[in-house]
């Protein structure tokens, strides 16, 4: 007989706490071997295709594409040691009703990670809250049902009734849906069996006109008017999109809601003739070999100047109530992607060459518009340079990637009026902005590590030998 083990959704660590089901990659009844990629999910970092520790059949998969779920949360079940699938222990989920998804019968909660062979399932178990069969005939006593046992009773269901009786809803996403946009559920018709509430319902109410010259909309029971001040806030909250901030998105929110609050920042800024740095780039690449990016002379740079002020290469152990100055530069630089703002990670940039770091910003950049960084490439970074450029704008005051103490800002390259050698010439100038967490250091020392790079940027030759 099939032993069934349930495969929990494991902890992938890096402090991550919620990860988005993107695509499953088994169906149940598929035969699945041990260290399978089983799903892909998106964390707040990267996209992960998670591989199951058993080999067997799946008999069950918890949780729809689009659903979040916690560590922990159970993710798909596999029945061992037999070529039959098994109903899965402790399956006593009401089927979800027509025009309903899994996901609405049960409550979405949050998880992320990213995980290689042998990790394991043991972690704390986050219960998944299931729906009971309102008629406690209807039970199940086995994992495995007699083939002589009938079928489980349909679920039944109260018919709604306009502000009294109870209100014929079964799943927690659809209560809290309504909940969340400030919406009476008395007052929609559900379109389900027997009346029954649906998403799809809360949605097109939520989305029904409100004036009441049009008539109701046909989901909706029309019910006693709210004060004017109510309704005109739920009808601004109605009229507008609402976006949840998850995934890259809310991880990006909470980085930075972090920073601006845990960290005293200033911003200092300088603007530079870049004309030297730019032939010199050139030179470099007319010689034959590999191109160099701009961005890897500007790192090189950063590097440098780095080492004179390793002030900035550190971070603040707020417990500890000390600085920690970092023996390694690993230098992150801000990507856009069609995920949103990612910051990956050039590890050990202070002993590659400029070609090095061509290849390998190249890569990252490649990987992050595939959306196929690892949680390696998105951690572990010391300092970070902030191109925005590429943007076509002159400046910006960046936020600092907490932990970290400083970001250097690159504007774009333009041809404008400058006093060169008593003259004045068009040259190819930029504006380089810094900020710094003011804990690590003083204006002082910024503003010598601001003048340094902009000294480089100008005069790139005393630097030539190194890159």
């Amino acid at each position: 007989m099939a032993q069934v083990l349930e495969f929990k959704l494991p902890d992938l660590g890096e402090g991550l706490t919620e990860a988005e089901i993107v695509r499953w990659l088994v169906a149940v009844g598929d035969v699945v071997a041990v260290d399978q990629p089983v799903v892909e999910v998106e964390t707040a970092k990267a996209m992960v295709e998670v591989p199951c520790p058993y080999g067997g059949v799946v008999t069950a998969r918890y949780g729809e594409e689009g659903t979040e779920l916690p560590v922990g949360s159970p993710l798909l079940t596999v029945a061992v040691g037999g070529t039959e699938p098994t109903e899965a222990p402790g399956s006593d989920e009401t089927p979800a009703p027509p025009g309903e998804t899994a996901a609405d019968a049960a409550v979405s909660s949050e998880y992320s990670g990213n995980v290689l062979v042998g990790y394991g399932t043991a972690g704390p178990a986050a219960r998944r809250r299931r729906v009971r069969p309102a008629n406690p005939a209807v039970t199940r006593t086995s994992a495995v049902r007699a083939p002589a046992a009938p079928a489980p009773a349909p679920l039944p269901v109260a018919v709604a009734v306009a502000g009294h009786g109870p209100v014929p809803v079964i799943s927690p996403l659809v209560r809290k849906l309504a909940r969340d946009q400030g919406l009476d559920l008395r007052e929609v018709r559900g379109s389900g069996p027997e009346g029954l509430i649906l998403r799809v319902d809360v949605e097109r109410a939520l989305a029904a006109p409100q004036d009441s010259a049009t008539g109701a909309a046909p989901t909706v029971v029309t019910a006693t008017p709210a004060p004017a001040t109510v309704s005109a806030a739920v009808g601004t909250a109605r009229a507008g999109e609402r976006i949840p901030l998850r995934g890259v998105r809310g991880a990006v929110a909470e980085k930075l809601s972090r920073s601006r609050t845990e960290i005293p920042d200033a911003t200092c800024w300088v603007d530079a003739d870049a004309t030297e740095l730019m032939g010199a780039r050139a030179a470099m690449n007319a010689a034959g070999g590999p191109k160099i990016s701009l961005l890897a002379l500007l790192a090189r740079i950063c590097v440098h100047a780095l080492a004179r002020f390793p002030e900035l290469n550190s971070t603040v152990d707020t417990a500890a109530r000390e600085i920690v100055r970092l023996p390694d530069v690993h230098l992150g630089f801000a990507a856009q992607t069609p995920r949103g703002l990612v910051v990956p990670v050039v590890k050990d940039a202070g002993s590659r060459t400029a070609e090095s770091l061509t290849a390998e910003f190249a890569r990252l950049t490649g990987a992050a518009r595939d959306s196929s960084l690892t949680l390696a490439d998105l951690t572990g970074g010391t300092f970070t340079l902030n191109n925005y450029g590429v943007f076509g704008v002159d400046g910006s005051t960046p936020i600092i990637n907490h932990p970290e103490a400083a970001m250097l800002g690159v504007g774009r390259i333009v041809p404008k009026p400058w006093v060169h050698r008593g003259e004045l010439a068009v040259r190819q100038v930029v504006q380089l902005s810094l900020t710094f967490d003011h804990r690590v250091c003083d204006g002082g020392t910024a503003g010598g590590f601001l003048r340094y790079v902009a000294d480089c940027v100008e005069q790139p030759a005393v630097l030539l030998r190194t890159l």
